[in-house]
């Protein structure tokens, strides 16, 4: 759904759509309505990974998430300050964009991913590479 400041609350900052508040617990984050990438305010994907069930929230498809990885010069919806790219040190085939005063965004089927952490996280790693050692794709 295109960005509507009635009805939106953030812009993507991935690809410019509105995103929704989604609640899970007591926690409220903000899911795309177009790519569903998630936006976590400050310590919110921390939090959420603990509580069971959390991973429902991630239903966006994580091959269209992993093509949006790609994406350059991405800003803080909040902000605009541009975002930090990172990687989760464990799991670091999870590429995510921080913002380091509100946040961080994660594309469709990261969160899901940062949640169970398996055996095959290991050969994820070998095929995506590091953030910083991998060229971006095109889109």
């Amino acid at each position: 759904m295109e960005f509507n400041p009635e009805e939106h609350n953030l812009k993507c900052p991935k690809c410019h759509h509105g995103m929704e508040v989604v609640e899970h617990g007591s926690i409220e984050i903000d899911r795309c309505t177009n790519c569903k990438g998630l936006w976590f305010d400050d310590d919110e994907a921390h939090r959420m990974k603990e509580i069971e069930g959390s991973e429902l929230i991630d239903h966006g498809d994580p091959v269209e998430g992993w093509k949006y990885d790609s994406r350059e010069d991405i800003d803080c919806p909040h902000c605009g300050k541009r975002m930090h790219k990172s990687y989760d040190a464990k799991q670091k085939h999870i590429w995510y964009e921080v913002c380091h005063d509100h946040g961080m965004f994660m594309d469709a089927g990261e969160f899901s991913d940062l949640k169970e952490e398996s055996i095959r996280d290991c050969f994820r790693n070998l095929i995506k590479g590091n953030r910083g050692s991998v060229p971006p794709r095109s889109t």
